[in-house]
């Protein structure tokens, strides 16, 4: 191995990434006395939350599905945490478990070296060794501009919904939002609030849900369910209950997929939409909803319908993808799109010591449910060295 920069050998594992997931499992590794090294790209952790959510941003989920582990939430908080309580939480996690990650310290490159069986991870600075790498960058680590005709002629403000943090500033504005998802369902709702007129992009079908059937979490009823029907018939109730609680959407633009909620988010990854205000405001017309984006022209758009239309801002709600591949070399953990090949349960694990926490596509849970997996598996083996390493001692 040739390098011009320092090197460092870690004695226990690297995690990549300071969000929920990297701070899962490290906590998991400390409490069997395995001390990891956490590089993390930004100057705080859990940054997607810090810095790139929208100030009304609250779990989707009851908070006893978004638990990390071997610490829960205050009792004090309510059932669905905002943002700020959840970095709170986060924050407070961190502190127990006497978290401290190396900020600033973006990954270059990292490969598995077969001559020394280790790692080698750069970063600007230093290049680091180690036997165990885990990825813990999670599915959401940068945001997703599509390529659209015109793009870079419109006028007005235009940007991704990682830079949107309030309604406020666009009072009495048409605003076209890109996307229909949770972000963009949100977003609209949001504008809405500060007496915007925001135009929301339907560019595909969508499920929207209740958050809540009869006063129990929708997410909680079919993880019940779940337990003893199948998932297509879980999904059939589902359906039916969000016909009776929210009505028929495809009446208000919003076409269902043909898949179920349940099967096209385990298939796809894809999460239904949880009402939380914006459906109620497209039923009262303060939230219009246009069909997909042709082209962008310098002060509005041409849909596919042949409409042109004319906004002073364009948001796109377009999502996150992982950024895995750009840096990640040679890895037979991972496909080309930067997700593990083997669906949930079984991606948690590679080959020569990689690992990988927050790409099981079902939200904290998953990445729980794999941290508590990922610091088992490596404490088996830290603990294995050790004893080797204290008999060879002995011997000699």
């Amino acid at each position: 191995m040739q390098s011009f920069q320092p090197m460092k050998y870690i004695h226990g594992p690297i995690i990549v990434g300071a969000g929920p997931s990297g701070i899962a499992v490290a906590a998991c590794l400390k409490q069997t006395g395995v001390s990891p090294v956490i590089l993390e790209r930004s100057d705080c952790i859990a940054s997607l939350w810090q810095k790139w959510c929208y100030d009304r941003m609250s779990l989707h989920l009851p908070k006893e599905f978004c638990e990390l582990p071997l610490m829960g939430f205050p009792e004090s908080f309510p059932k669905y945490p905002t943002k700020y309580q959840f970095v709170s939480y986060l924050k407070s996690y961190a502190d127990k478990f006497s978290i401290r990650p190396e900020f600033n310290q973006t990954v270059i490159a990292a490969k598995f070296d077969q001559g020394s069986g280790l790692w080698v991870v750069d970063t600007a600075e230093l290049q680091y060794l180690t036997r165990w790498l885990v990825v813990a960058t999670g599915e959401n680590a940068v945001p997703v501009m599509p390529e659209i005709q015109g793009i870079e002629k419109f006028q007005g403000p235009l940007f991704h919904t990682c830079m949107y943090k309030s309604g406020s500033e666009f009072r009495n504005k048409r605003v076209l939002v890109i996307g229909c998802g949770n972000s963009g369902m949100e977003v609209s709702f949001d504008l809405c609030l500060h007496n915007a007129n925001p135009h929301m992009v339907m560019r595909n079908s969508v499920h929207v849900l209740p958050r809540e059937i009869l006063g129990i979490s929708t997410f909680s009823m079919a993880m019940a369910l779940l337990k003893f029907l199948p998932v297509k018939l879980v999904d059939k109730f589902l359906l039916v209950g969000a016909d009776l609680i929210l009505g028929k959407t495809e009446k208000f633009g919003l076409r269902r997929p043909k898949t179920g909620p349940l099967e096209l988010k385990n298939a796809t990854g894809k999460t239904p939409v949880l009402e939380v205000g914006a459906l109620h405001q497209i039923k009262a017309g303060k939230i219009q909803v246009v069909p997909g984006v042709k082209e962008i022209t310098p002060t509005g758009a041409k849909h596919v319908d042949g409409y042109e239309r004319d906004y002073e801002c364009i948001i796109m709600a377009t999502g996150y993808k992982t950024n895995v591949p750009t840096w990640l070399k040679g890895s037979d953990l991972f496909n080309e799109d930067g997700m593990p090949k083997l669906p949930f349960p079984n991606g948690w694990k590679g080959e020569n010591g990689l690992y990988a926490v927050g790409f099981t596509r079902r939200g904290l849970s998953g990445a729980s449910s794999d941290a508590v997996k990922v610091a088992k598996d490596i404490s088996e083996q830290w603990t294995a060295i050790n004893r080797s390493n204290q008999t060879i001692i002995q011997i000699n």
